[in-house]
């Protein structure tokens, strides 16, 4: 029996790592954490009985342990209930699907405790990248992706030696406005920019592939899982979603994983690695797909990718303000107070306004999250 513990439970990914759970009897969760999602939890803590279940805030901490007050599940809340779920001595696998640099502590705490890490939380290698690979090999703990690209590079790599490797090709499909131009933009609402082509997925990550910035933070998590120069990750538009990443080989080879466009996929694979579960769903069936296409991405128009690279040359705390920023213009973006090509200019001017702190503690990357934040407060207001 793998017992597993879940941050971030009631949205997109920890949803679907729950259906897996139901249709494989040898997976056992043993904690659960939310933000505030009261009524979800108590659902999934009925059905799955978890020892631990975790919700951010007091508010909804209290209203949930009032719930569920005939069950054996101890509600606890805010990052003193994510670190307790992170060391859990009976838990053999975390997954972080929480959203935003929250997930960072008990990331850590979780490699202290030697456990093993599905990783769905991008902001923790991208923004303290330096920090968790080095923790994780000095534990020797593996830390698999969960993200269907990181996965795809994953499995393309497996059996081979890594230093042979030419290339990592990040396929992204280009989002709701693939061919889109700058102009065309100006007005897009809420709703255009949700209507993803292909995935169903959070809100907040839905307008980050809108806007290409999510493609521009699995380059900088690429980095760090990978061990490679940002030089040797190229994107590329496959607006099919059928290959979800590539590897390049010295030799001119490369080695690809494809799959129809379903995260339960990725999230089986790393619950299960190395083994592979049988998995109902809908099959590429090539006859009926036709073809394949490959475009180069729009970063005149799509900034946020080009942005990306400039964080991760810069290194040091730039990654950090780069997610926080477009986090919080995201956050605006979402509540239409802000409009979409704004995304881009909040994070411009974060960057170019923060002073870039070298390998930065956990501490000064959140310091560096309250800075950007601040600045978009301030000049959203001016």
């Amino acid at each position: 029996m793998k017992k597993i513990g879940i941050l971030g439970s009631t949205g997109s990914i920890g949803t679907q790592t729950l259906e897996i759970v139901r249709n494989n009897k040898d997976l056992q969760v043993v904690a659960l954490a939310a933000g505030n999602s009261v009524s979800k939890m108590e659902e999934q803590i009925r059905e799955f009985a978890p020892r631990i279940a975790v919700m951010w805030s007091k508010e909804a901490a209290d209203i949930l342990r009032t719930k569920v007050a005939d069950t054996d599940t101890k509600v606890l809340c805010g990052m003193e209930g994510l670190l307790e779920i992170a060391v859990m001595e009976e838990m053999d696998v975390l997954v972080t699907a929480i959203v935003g640099m929250i997930g960072i502590r008990p990331t850590i705490a979780a490699i202290e405790a030697g456990k093993t890490i599905a990783l769905a939380n991008k902001e923790t290698l991208v923004t303290a990248g330096h920090i968790i690979m080095p923790l994780a090999a000095k534990k020797k703990v593996s830390i698999l992706p969960v993200d269907s690209e990181h996965s795809a590079i994953f499995q393309s790599m497996h059996g081979e030696n890594r230093e042979r490797i030419n290339k990592i090709l990040l396929t992204a499909s280009g989002g709701p406005f693939r061919g889109k131009k700058r102009e065309e933009l100006t007005e897009i609402t809420v709703e255009d920019a949700l209507k993803h082509p292909n995935w169903s997925m959070g809100r907040k990550i839905t307008i980050d592939s809108a806007t290409l910035v999510n493609k521009g933070l699995e380059v900088i998590e690429a980095k760090w899982l990978f061990d490679v120069e940002p030089e040797k990750i190229q994107v590329v538009i496959h607006p099919q979603s059928i290959i979800h990443s590539m590897v390049e080989y010295v030799d001119g080879g490369i080695m690809a994983q494809l799959g129809t466009p379903d995260m339960k996929l990725p999230i089986q694979y790393a619950l299960f690695y190395p083994d592979r579960r049988p998995m109902e769903g809908k099959r590429v069936d090539f006859y009926e797909l036709g073809a394949v296409t490959f475009e180069k991405p729009d970063t005149d128009t799509f900034k946020g990718l080009a942005m990306a690279y400039d964080a991760i040359r810069i290194g040091g705390s730039m990654p950090t303000v780069y997610n926080a920023a477009n986090e919080k213009a995201v956050a605006l973006f979402l509540d239409k107070k802000i409009k979409f090509l704004e995304i881009y200019d909040f994070i411009q001017g974060a960057m170019e306004h923060h002073k870039v702190i070298q390998k930065p503690s956990v501490d000064e990357i959140l310091e560096a999250e309250a800075e950007a934040y601040e600045y978009i407060d301030a000049h959203r207001r001016s």
